[in-house]
């Protein structure tokens, strides 16, 4: 199961410096990936943040993955 992160994933100017949020919250992907990395589990964040959900996790999953998303930087010579 393939989760379209674009209906999860928001990004506003004004809130938390314009980093990508889950569905307008103030929880950056980038939080959910560290505690994970962290050696947090998947039921852990979701204990912590009773207003994520199983699909927010993946969403922030297939966001860090996505190259399409990726600044594309020439490579120096």
């Amino acid at each position: 199961m393939s989760v379209d992160y674009k209906k999860i994933i928001t990004i506003e100017p004004g809130k938390r410096s314009g980093q990508p949020c889950i569905r307008g919250m103030r929880i950056t992907v980038y939080d959910v990936l560290e505690y994970l990395a962290g050696g947090m589990t998947e039921a852990e964040v979701l204990d912590d943040f009773p207003e994520l959900t199983h699909e927010d996790i993946l969403a922030c999953f297939a966001f860090a993955a996505d190259p399409e998303r990726r600044i594309r930087h020439p490579q120096p010579l």
